[in-house]
C-alpha cells in the first residue's frame, strides 16, 4: 500500500451523522481478547478507531503516525468532522474507541448518555481568529468589519462548537451578522476562504495556522469570552480499549502536548 493511500483511508472527513455510521461501519476494528496487545503481550496493537473534530486534523493526525511508530503492529484510523455529527455516530452505534471533540458541550452528548468509559479529560484549549484572504485586501481589524456591505462572510453552523463559540464572541462585540453560509465544520467554512468564495470566516486559530499562506490570520478581543476546552474519552464499547488507552495517553504526554502546542492549541 502507498503512503497516500495509507493516509486516505486512515483519515476521513465526514458530512453527518449517517456518513460517521457508515463509513466506521464499513471499515475494520480490531477485536477479541488479545486485538490490543502484541505477541509479547507488551504493549498495544491492532486497530484504534478515533473520532475528533476538525480542528484536530492535523495534530492528531501527526499524533497517529508517531503512536503507530511507537507500537508496531498498530493502526489509527480517524474520523474527523463537526464534533456534533461525530457524537451523533456514537450515538446511532458507530463502533469506535475514542472521541475527542471541540468541545465541552459536544462531548456532553455522548457523556451524559453513557457512552463513555469514565470522565472524558481536557487534552487542550482553542479559540478564534478571523481569517482573510491573504493580504486581508479589506482591511478587517475587528468583529464589527464584518458587516461591511458587500463582504461575504462565513460561519460554522451554530451547532457544532466552533459555530456556538463565533456566536458567543459576536454577542460579546455586539454584532449582529448574517453570513452567506453556515458550514458544517470549521475545516468546510475556512476552505471558502481559502477558495476565494469568501472575504473572511470566523473559525479557530489553529485552522488558521495549519493553512499557512493561504489565508491570514486577524486577532480579536472577544475570542478570550469564547474559549472551547477539547476533551478527550475512551467509549464505554471500544472494540480496542488498551491500544486507545496508549493512545490518549500519548495525546495527553509530554510529547502530545508539544505537537499540540505547535498547532496552536491551548493548555488546559
Amino acid at each position: 500500500m502507498t503512503r497516500s493511500a495509507h493516509r486516505t483511508r486512515r483519515s476521513r472527513r465526514l458530512a453527518g451523522a449517517g456518513a460517521v455510521a457508515v463509513l466506521t461501519l464499513g471499515g475494520c476494528s480490531a477485536s477479541g481478547p488479545d486485538a490490543s496487545r502484541d505477541a509479547a503481550g507488551d504493549g498495544p496493537t491492532g486497530t484504534v478507531t478515533v473520532f475528533a473534530a476538525a480542528s484536530l486534523q492535523e495534530s492528531f493526525t501527526t499524533l497517529g503516525e508517531r503512536f503507530e511508530k511507537e507500537h508496531p503492529g498498530t493502526e489509527v484510523t480517524f474520523n474527523f468532522g463537526g464534533s456534533d455529527a461525530l457524537a451523533a455516530g456514537i450515538d446511532n452505534g458507530a463502533p469506535a474507541d475514542v472521541f475527542a471533540a471541540a468541545s465541552a458541550k459536544t462531548m456532553a452528548l455522548v457523556a451524559d448518555r453513557g457512552r463513555t468509559a469514565g470522565s472524558p479529560s481536557t487534552f487542550a484549549r482553542n479559540r478564534l481568529q478571523i481569517a482573510t484572504v491573504p493580504g486581508n485586501p479589506h482591511g478587517i481589524d475587528s468583529l464589527g468589519d464584518l458587516t461591511a456591505s458587500g463582504l461575504k462572510v462565513v460561519l460554522c453552523d451554530a451547532t457544532v462548537p466552533c459555530g456556538a463559540a463565533a456566536r458567543t464572541a459576536l454577542k460579546a462585540a455586539g454584532v449582529g451578522l448574517t453570513p452567506v453560509s453556515y458550514e458544517q465544520d470549521v475545516k468546510s467554512a475556512l476552505t471558502k476562504v481559502e477558495l476565494k468564495e469568501a472575504d473572511a470566516a470566523v473559525v479557530y486559530r489553529t485552522d488558521v495556522r495549519a493553512a499557512g499562506d493561504k489565508v491570514e490570520g486577524v486577532e480579536f478581543p472577544e475570542s478570550a469570552e469564547a474559549v472551547n476546552d477539547c476533551p478527550i474519552a475512551l467509549l464505554d464499547d471500544a472494540p480496542n480499549p488498551s491500544a486507545a488507552k496508549a493512545f490518549m495517553a500519548l495525546v495527553k504526554s509530554p510529547e502530545g502536548r508539544k505537537v499540540l502546542d505547535d498547532a496552536g492549541f491551548l493548555r488546559p
